[in-house]
């Protein structure tokens, strides 16, 4: 059996499409800090670090965290790496920022899911830096201590927005981010490109 990939398949004309993002790194200040907002704020499960072994006996920093699906983890949603030369963290904004990474969407398995998040935030005196109806989602952004964006999500059914995607990606309505009001989530949200109904013959 031939080893090199080009003895068996033919080049295709076009890149393969991925199935998804399978995992994000983020390099972070301070790694304690950063464990304690995406386990104990985020909801992420630590799974697994580099520890020293005969041929890397001083690996970096770096710990691994998982989300769960079903009950059950996987080898790393996000892995955070200790890079203590990263500058002071910002205010999160959706444009204009220095830092790299805009934000980490999350996507919470049910709308009621998401509620109990916000509200457990809100309760952890999280700030909300924008509370947002997206024409593909419902989403609330916050920030992790090295000022990268986090938005929590729940996912709108696919045929209120499958059929244009380009106007509900356009389609947004910014809502309250404090107070009671923030942790309201209205269901009115358009769908988007759907056929006009039949008319009825003229008789």
């Amino acid at each position: 059996m031939s080893d090199r990939i080009s003895d068996v398949l033919d080049a295709p004309a076009e890149a393969v499409s991925p199935s998804g993002i399978n995992h994000l790194v983020l390099n972070v200040r301070d790694i304690e800090e950063s464990h304690k907002f995406w386990t104990e704020i985020v909801g992420l499960k630590q799974v697994a670090e580099l520890h020293p072994r005969a041929d890397r006996p001083t690996p970096p920093k770096m710990r691994f965290y998982s989300a769960v699906s079903n009950g059950k983890v996987t080898h790393h949603t996000v892995a955070l790496v200790e890079s203590p030369n990263l500058p002071p963290p910002a205010d999160w904004v959706l444009s204009g920022s220095q830092v790299a990474i805009n934000h980490v969407a999350l996507t919470m398995p049910t709308r009621e899911a998401w509620l109990k998040q916000l509200a457990f935030l809100q309760s952890n005196g999280v700030k909300f830096n924008w509370r947002v109806n997206h024409g593909v989602t419902h989403s609330v952004y916050v920030n992790d201590p090295n000022g990268y964006g986090v938005e929590f999500l729940y996912e709108l059914p696919r045929e209120m927005w499958e059929n244009d995607i380009d106007a509900a990606v356009n389609w947004l309505e910014p809502l309250p981010n404090e107070g009671p009001e923030a942790l309201v989530d209205r269901t009115d949200t358009p769908s988007f490109g759907q056929k006009e109904p039949a008319t009825a013959a003229a008789e």
